[in-house]
């Protein structure tokens, strides 16, 4: 520790930043929570809107700190800001009450298990909106203009209005960053609609910078500006989620495929480290700044939650709209010993994930 005479003045601005750090930290524990909230409010309000019993609906994990009962159900909130849950009469066991949730019709089933990860898509939107309202101008898909020497000039042309960059759709300037992240090349292949016509063009190439060891393909154009108003700001918000959507779903099919290593997954502390570095360089240009990258990543956390809770894995939302699924088709449901032994499995595998990916970020923290 380096000690050193302040004057007032930089005392009072040490203090700021100070306060300010706690705040951004106090703020994002309650925008995750808000999260699940939003997810668990979705599974509570159409349980009771389908008459299901509710037992308990809880904000956090472990130990009640403040808890009370309202009608049939226990609201709590709990001492761990890392989840929460919505307990339901006949969720995960059998139960003769006739308003559980196993003695309702399969299509209401169906729609309170998705329910919490299409809230948390319609969070996503609405966090959007929050984050592009400053922008005086959104991102098009038209070629304005080439930087000198460009070398994609040679095969691209002023106003083409690029459509998919190697088979990847493109609606967004967030759709064209990660086309461009995930290209294995700087030499790729651009779909493009010049003066009305549809054009497949091979061999578009880029220059390189090296950064942290790595090769990044440097873009040598700019796209012309839309500017913003009310209209222009709703359905770029709403194409900006679509995007993020299909980013997360791009990227686990990468993990798949072998497309993208497991390096480059992250779990609870690597998302940690990530908005701990987004909100310190936001704070490098003010508050406002730092807060609005705070609502970008949280926008970016509560669209993972909704499309990963939708994917056909046990103990996901998925794996469960699966088995009621399976029962609609059957006009039967699968025994519970059998679901729930699928479950269980389920979320011993996702325990253990997320254990190695753990590992895996406190590594890459100290590497």
């Amino acid at each position: 520790m380096t000690f050193c005479r302040l004057t007032g003045k930089q005392e009072l601005n040490w203090e700021m930043i100070d306060i300010e750090s706690v705040l951004l930290i106090i703020i994002g524990v309650v925008l995750f929570e808000l999260i699940v909230f939003v997810h668990e409010f979705g599974h509570f309000i159409t349980a009771k809107k389908c008459g299901v019993k509710v037992n308990e609906f809880a904000l956090g994990m472990g130990p009640k700190l403040i808890k009370f009962q309202k009608g049939e159900t226990l609201y709590s909130l709990r001492l761990f800001p890392i989840g929460g849950f919505c307990s339901m009469e006949g969720e995960d066991a059998e139960s003769t009450d006739e308003r559980s949730f196993n003695k309702r019709p399969v299509w209401q089933r169906m729609i309170i298990v998705v329910a919490g990860a299409t809230m948390n898509l319609l969070f996503g939107f609405l966090l959007m909106i929050i984050t592009l309202s400053p922008e005086q101008y959104f991102a098009s898909n038209k070629i304005a203009y080439f930087m000198d020497n460009a070398p994609s000039s040679q095969t691209l042309q002023l106003n083409d209005e690029i459509q998919a960059i190697n088979g990847y759709h493109i609606s967004t300037s967030m759709d064209m960053n990660f086309a461009l992240a995930a290209a294995k090349s700087n030499e790729m292949t651009f779909d493009v609609k010049r003066d009305g016509e549809y054009l497949h063009i091979d061999k578009v190439k880029f220059g390189t910078v090296e950064k942290d060891g790595k090769e990044i393909i440097q873009l040598d154009f700019k796209v012309a500006a839309i500017e913003s108003n009310f209209g222009v700001l709703i359905s770029q918000s709403f194409l900006s989620t679509v995007s993020t959507v299909r980013m997360v779903w791009a990227s686990l099919l990468g993990l798949v495929t072998g497309q993208f290593g497991f390096n480059e997954v992250a779990g609870p502390i690597g998302m940690t480290s990530a908005i701990s570095q987004v909100t310190s360089e936001g704070l490098k240009t003010g508050f406002v700044d730092a807060l609005m990258n705070l609502v970008y990543i949280m926008t970016i956390i509560t669209v993972n939650l909704g499309v990963v809770n939708l994917l056909p894995l046990p103990a996901l939302d998925g794996g469960r709209f699966v088995f009621l699924l399976v029962e609609a088709i059957r006009r039967k449901p699968v025994k519970p010993e059998h679901e729930g032994l699928v479950h269980a499995i389920g979320m011993a595998a996702l325990l253990i994930f997320m254990v190695i990916i753990s590992i895996n970020d406190i590594i890459k923290l100290f590497s």
